[in-house]
């Protein structure tokens, strides 16, 4: 078995387009395992991660369901068949200044 990772649209144009990622060997922490998908596919480091290595602010990581946020950040464990997210927050709403048309 390994790890994989499900990737959000917005990133897949950095990893050849591929929806998932299976990791190579074995992470045992969401720091390795995120490094993996790093030297895979350098171009979703930027987008992830900030120049200090943690998971930039509006970007939501999870193991199965439960956000690492929440289980240790980046030394959150990650087990034998695990599927990891990467969730982009989204922002924006309604136009205060449009008018309802109902």
């Amino acid at each position: 078995m390994s790890v994989a990772v499900a990737i959000p649209g917005p990133l897949r144009s950095w990893t050849d387009g591929r929806s998932r990622v299976a990791l190579e060997g074995s992470p045992a922490t969401i720091h390795e395992a995120l490094a993996a998908l790093c030297r895979a596919y350098p171009g979703v480091r930027d987008r992830i991660l900030t120049e200090q290595g943690e998971v930039r602010p509006h970007i939501n990581v999870f193991v199965g369901d439960q956000s690492i946020r929440d289980t240790g950040g980046l030394a959150t464990p990650v087990r034998d068949g695990a599927e990891i997210a990467i969730i982009p927050a989204v922002s924006g709403g309604r136009d205060r200044d449009r008018r309802r048309t109902a």
